[in-house]
């Protein structure tokens, strides 16, 4: 065969079974899955949903005075029309003085009190001046337009003509007039004024002013705002104004008012009439706030969706969010978000724009609203296709940048930072969100969240869930692994919060992600500051609690008790599974190996599990043993310790369980290569139960049986027992069976034989005639390399890696012994069979 002539390799001599040159070739590399040390897998905790959306949960520590509420009162009383003023861009004239109003003075006519009865009585000016009411429209805005009228209406009185050095008489004459509050004589040429909110306006002024004169505090005028946009202001009268007023009429009937606030927004929508420039926003404002009291979620989102457009701010932006997230924590209201986008995008902007320093209240509800509404797995997609990552990201970014300037970090910061990594526990359940965080820098930002807030176990339990779900990808726990400090801080959190199992199962099976396949990840794990000591101490505490809910079970059996006992022994899966991949480390390994506190801890879980209730755990368990027991070498100074991991492991062999019998087999394998280990395991009978697994058909366990049954055919009194259970013949068939697809296994078998006939003298005493014949048949067609791969399939024979692969194995794990052992075999066969003694 060309190719695999091709692949014909010359090798320098070397001695028999001394491995090959220790060259990285695919074979190596794919050889790895069937080494000694195997790392474990278990799956991911479970992560609940909560049957009550709440802003903290009710397993939450944090002190319920000190945090926002998750249920409060919320309606039109609470949102504040101060915020609503539009901004102006229009620069206000100068009062009509040849000198300017000093601020004293106009505040001196804002306050200015009534005069005395006697003119020329002075006026007391430290007199506490009437407060002016907050709707009052005598505001230094207000003065700048109203002046130039008033002024006219004076000059047709000679009897009033102003000077620019006029005394107080006439000053305060001047403003009452203005004001109305004058006799009649003097405001007898004047029309009739009327009191609004606003003040005292004119009949013509009325009707225009009573639009927007509540809706906020202190505004500007209405001359103003009609010269400033006059084209605006006449579609607000003959659109809005009239749509408004129907809406306060039609306040009893939810299901109108959802229509016509449908049709407000679009109206607003296609004007352009969004956002602050809007000169009618306070008067649009101030009636969507009389609507809030109207107990109907559709109506409120679409009216929330109208405030979040209008970019309110301060007590409004807060009370708004407030608003959506008291209808989002009922899930029956999430299908009105979905037929909504909308107001989901405003929500997911209006965070994206926050600053978490001065707006902490309203970033707590808005992304405690995402929160629940992330929870749905139809608006999830929704809020990833928005950019909520991305958003959620600066603000973690402001947070930690906001935190490494202060000496404390923030309790409000950390109100936020909960339903932000709540949240983002459901944004990375989503296909594409592994990118966004990865691209978005969120791991590093949540490690250093993670390291300034240990001491909050709100934050740790979600940051811990979150990296539960993405170190289940190698370019993410690449990423943990490269911060240098994410092994102090995750060891840090696990000693502090080990009485939180919620907390320390999600972090052990973190930690055992990043070891899984990483040994520098293995190494820096191992080597923080009392690592192992901390991590025992951890598993100890759980196999104490294991040992008191099971006697509880034992004696009471009640179903609290029993799900008790399941979180319990999931923890102390995931504890294992860490110290199952620490030890695949050579030098972790070997120190793990010479712990005694390690082994005695492990021992409890294989003497007091057993395989039908607690199946994983075992497994686990005895996995974790295996790769330990690889460091235990050939001498009898831990002879004690590993005769009791050898009694405890015939536990396993004799159960009728085969992955049990396979992990305990992988055990012996290593232990067996003491002589008291292998005299041990023929004591119990191990070695007829290894034979016996010959002809069960898996090839791994076949695989793990042939390894221990290669240590004990070094010992030659063990070696009749092959022969008396028809070892020989199973190990040929295995041979004829597995052989050209698995060379290792081959070679196994050839290996098992050779220390079997170490004594030889015949070849037919020794493996029997047939065996024989069978066996040389076999061997003679498998070192022949055209016939060796004859049977491969087409896809091995064109894939040049996985040929790569066969033939070097076949090369160097079957051949040499293959070519010992047919050598051995028919040096000794007798061509002449023995002839009986005389009669």
């Amino acid at each position: 065969m060309d190719k695999s002539s091709a692949a014909k390799k010359t090798k320098s001599d070397r001695p028999f079974y001394e491995p090959s040159e220790k060259v990285p070739t695919s074979s190596k590399i794919i050889n790895e899955a069937r080494t000694s040390l195997r790392s474990v897998r278990t799956n991911r905790p479970f992560t609940p949903r909560e049957e009550n959306r709440t802003l903290f949960g009710t397993s939450s520590n944090r002190n319920k005075d000190a945090r926002p509420p998750s249920a409060f009162s919320l309606g039109p009383h609470h949102f504040d029309g101060s915020d609503s003023r539009p901004v102006s861009g229009t620069r206000l004239s100068p009062i009509d003085h040849k000198k300017p109003v000093a601020a004293a003075d106009v505040e001196s006519l804002l306050l200015c009190p009534k005069p005395p009865v006697d003119p020329n009585r002075p006026v007391n000016v430290r007199k506490k001046a009437r407060p002016t009411s907050l709707n009052q429209s005598h505001s230094i805005e207000n003065l700048a337009e109203e002046s130039p009228r008033k002024a006219e209406s004076v000059v047709e009185q000679p009897d009033t003509e102003r000077r620019v050095h006029s005394g107080p008489k006439e000053r305060t004459k001047l403003l009452l007039d203005e004001r109305g509050e004058g006799d009649g004589c003097e405001n007898s040429s004047k029309p009739d004024k009327k009191r609004t909110e606003s003040g005292y306006v004119s009949d013509s002024q009325n009707a225009a002013s009573s639009r927007t004169s509540s809706a906020t505090s202190v505004k500007a005028s209405p001359v103003l705002e009609d010269e400033t946009n006059p084209e605006q202001n006449v579609y607000f009268q003959q659109e809005i104004k009239p749509l408004l007023e129907e809406m306060m009429i039609s306040k009893g009937d939810a299901e109108k008012l959802i229509g016509l606030a449908n049709q407000l927004y679009q109206i607003l929508e296609s004007k352009n009439l969004l956002g602050r420039n809007c000169i009618r926003r306070s008067s649009i404002l101030k009636h969507i706030f009389k609507l809030l009291d109207v107990p109907e979620p559709k109506l409120l989102i679409l009216l929330a969706k109208i405030i979040f457009a209008f970019h309110v701010s301060g007590n409004n932006l807060t009370n708004v969010c407030k608003l959506v997230f008291k209808v989002s924590r009922d899930d029956k209201n999430d299908e009105l978000f979905v037929e909504d986008k909308k107001l989901l995008d405003l929500l997911v902007t209006t965070v994206k724009k926050s600053d978490p320093s001065n707006t902490c209240d309203a970033l707590v509800y808005s992304i405690g609203a995402l929160k629940f509404l992330s929870g749905n797995s139809t608006i999830l997609k929704t809020l990833a296709k928005l950019g909520t990552i991305e958003a959620l990201s600066g603000i973690l970014r402001s947070v930690n940048k906001s935190n490494s300037l202060s000496n404390h970090p923030s309790d409000q910061m950390g109100h936020v930072l909960v339903q932000m990594v709540a949240c983002l526990r459901n944004l990375a359940d989503t296909n594409s969100s592994r990118e966004k965080f990865i691209s978005c820098h969120i791991i590093e930002e949540l490690l250093d969240v993670l390291d300034t807030y240990t001491h909050d176990s709100d934050i740790v339990l979600h940051i811990s869930r979150i990296f539960s779900k993405l170190t289940l990808h190698a370019d993410c726990c690449s990423i943990v692994t490269k911060c240098t400090t994410s092994y102090k801080t995750m060891m840090h959190v696990l000693t502090k919060h080990y009485k939180k199992e919620d907390v320390v199962v999600r972090l052990s099976f973190v930690l055992g992600n990043l070891t899984a396949k990483n040994d520098e990840a293995r190494f820096a794990l191992f080597h923080q500051p009392k690592m192992i000591e901390s991590f025992l101490h951890v598993f100890k505490s759980y196999i104490d609690l294991d040992q008191k809910l099971s006697s509880v079970e034992f004696a009471a059996s009640s179903d609290t008790d029993k799900k008790d006992l399941t979180k319990v022994e999931d923890v102390l899966m995931k504890l294992v599974r860490v110290l199952a991949n620490l030890s695949i480390n050579e030098k972790v390994g070997a120190a793990l190996a010479m712990n005694p506190n390690c082994h005695q801890l492990l021992l409890y879980i294989i003497d007091n599990k057993d395989l039908t209730n607690s199946e994983e755990l075992v497994l686990n368990t005895a996995a974790a043993i295996n790769n330990l027991t690889y460091y235990m070498y050939a001498d009898t100074e831990n002879l004690g310790l590993q005769m009791n991991i050898a009694e405890s492991m015939v536990k396993l062999v004799l159960n009728d369980h085969i992955e049990g019998m396979v992990e305990a087999a992988r055990v012996f394998g290593n232990l067996s290569r003491l002589k008291p280990i292998r005299q041990f395991l023929t004591q119990h009978k191990i070695d007829r139960m290894l034979i016996a697994l010959l002809d069960s058909g898996s090839r791994d366990v076949v695989y793990t049986a042939c390894g221990v049954l290669i240590n004990l055919m070094a010992d030659e009194d063990k070696r009749p027992t092959l022969k008396e259970e028809n070892g020989i013949a199973k190990l040929v068939e295995v041979l004829r069976d597995f052989g050209q697809n698995d060379w290792q296994l081959a070679g196994m078998v050839c290996q098992i034989l050779w220390n079997y006939s170490s004594k030889i003298k015949s070849t037919n005493d020794c493996f029997g005639a047939k065996e024989s014949m069978d066996m040389t048949e076999v061997l003679v067609e498998y070192l022949d390399e055209e016939v060796a791969f004859l049977n491969c399939n087409s896809e091995e024979l064109n894939d040049e890696v996985m040929f790569e692969y066969l033939h070097d194995v076949w090369q160097t794990d079957f051949c040499p012994v293959a070519n010992q052992l047919l050598q051995r075999i028919e040096l000794n066969q007798s061509k002449f069979e023995e002839l009986d003694g005389p009669s």
